[in-house]
């Protein structure tokens, strides 16, 4: 049997090999794969480096590195991932939360008064295409005096994010099965947010990576990748209050075209927002 340092320095060169992977980041799945199947922590891992795997244990682990090595999302195998401090839970019916889509939660943060409310009135949010809930319950667990809208056309990723805000007591949201704007009529938000599906249907990456194992109802939107901000822009009007937002994550190269969209549908204060490595990765107006 093998001891914890073997493993990690095996499989951790045997991921970076296998998936292309930066040696750090092999060790850290490594790590968190070794974690899920001994149901132990990190520290454990760390303090006892010669304890040997047993037969069960052994067993366990290898399933789990073999599921990842065949090119599974890690988040899919551990069934969880972390984003803006929040551990949540994911499934193949849902997008995988992804460090860019914070910039998102950090503008939508800005547009919300500090009190969450808006002349004594709830101040009320709207996520559309919500899958896990990632950004909806990242708004909410901020702001819990403000109403939070979780809007998915898909039952099966609507139930995450429900299931989400209970193991994480976030109460001040509500869930509603809806293409868009669909089911939301008469209904004005003060904030809404959006990651919708902006990738071409045609683009090669569809079938690289992770991307392989997520739902394309979430990542693809027509020829040029933008039918769905175009559907979002065009009935934004309708469903904003005096003063109210929209923020929209977009692709990397599709920023330049969401402002026009934007301007074109009669938005004020149109803006892109840059993330980390200078991409302009979220923009948005106001009314």
């Amino acid at each position: 049997m093998r001891s914890i340092r073997e493993v990690l320095a095996q499989d951790g060169r045997a991921l970076q090999t296998t998936l292309s992977l930066a040696a750090q980041e092999a060790r850290s799945e490594t790590q968190l794969l070794l974690q899920h199947a001994l149901s132990v922590n990190r520290a454990y891992l760390l303090a006892h480096p010669e304890q040997e795997l047993d037969a069960t244990q052994a067993a366990a682990y290898r399933a789990l590195l073999q599921r990842r090595l065949a090119g599974e999302p890690i988040a899919y195998i551990l069934g969880e991932r972390e984003f803006f401090g929040l551990l949540l839970k994911v499934t193949p019916a849902t997008l995988i939360p992804r460090p860019e889509t914070e910039l998102l939660v950090e503008q939508a943060l800005r547009h919300i008064p500090t009190s969450a409310s808006k002349s004594g009135d709830v101040f009320r949010v709207l996520d559309l295409g919500s899958g896990s809930g990632a950004i909806a319950l990242s708004i909410a667990h901020a702001h819990p005096d403000a109403e939070v809208t979780v809007v998915d056309a898909s039952i099966e990723a609507l139930a995450v994010a429900r299931e989400n805000a209970r193991r994480l007591n976030i109460v001040n949201t509500r869930f509603v099965q809806s293409d868009w704007f669909a089911r939301l009529a008469g209904e004005r938000f003060d904030l809404i947010v959006a990651n919708p599906p902006y990738i071409a249907d045609g683009d090669a990456h569809l079938a690289q990576g992770d991307l392989r194992y997520e739902p394309r109802s979430a990542l693809a939107s027509g020829a040029d990748g933008l039918d769905d901000l175009r559907r979002i822009i065009g009935g934004a009007n309708a469903h904003l209050t005096t003063g109210g937002w929209l923020l929209l994550e977009h692709g990397y190269d599709q920023a330049a075209a969401v402002r026009d969209l934007l301007l074109s549908a009669g938005l004020d204060g149109v803006f892109s927002a840059t993330d980390l490595a200078g991409i302009e990765r979220v923009s948005g107006g106001g009314i």
